[in-house]
């Protein structure tokens, strides 16, 4: 064990905003999507089970529903919502991410950055 590796320290100095934008927009659109497909895997197993259709007349029972007392589960509006919810999302959290790159870079040029040190694998 008298080897010492060689190592290297290096300062985290500044973060690009445009590019943490990029990886953020792509990051929280995957994230969007995988999502989506979980609520329509679940959509689908509640549908087949018969589960949305006994709530459907739980809720027809309650007083929901169109004139005639009938209530049913609108699939392309649900899906397009919850789109839309995640698009509002995506561009939220990345400007919110974008920002805190801006942060780190203002605490950055106060205090330094961020020291990471490097050690070469054998």
């Amino acid at each position: 064990f008298g080897t010492s590796l060689p190592r290297a320290s290096f300062q985290i100095r500044r973060i690009s905003p445009w590019s943490v934008l990029k990886v953020s927009l792509v990051f929280y659109f995957c994230m969007m999507l995988v999502i989506l497909v979980g609520f329509a895997i679940l959509y689908s197993v509640l549908s087949a089970a018969g589960i949305l259709d006994s709530v459907a007349e739980l809720l027809t029972g309650v007083g929901f529903g169109d004139p005639e007392g009938n209530f049913e589960f609108d699939t392309g509006y649900i899906f397009r919502t919850l789109l839309l919810i995640g698009l509002v999302s995506t561009g939220l959290w990345a400007a919110f991410t974008v920002f805190l790159a801006f942060l780190y870079n203002l605490i950055a040029d106060l205090l330094g950055g961020i020291e990471v040190t490097l050690v070469e694998k054998r």
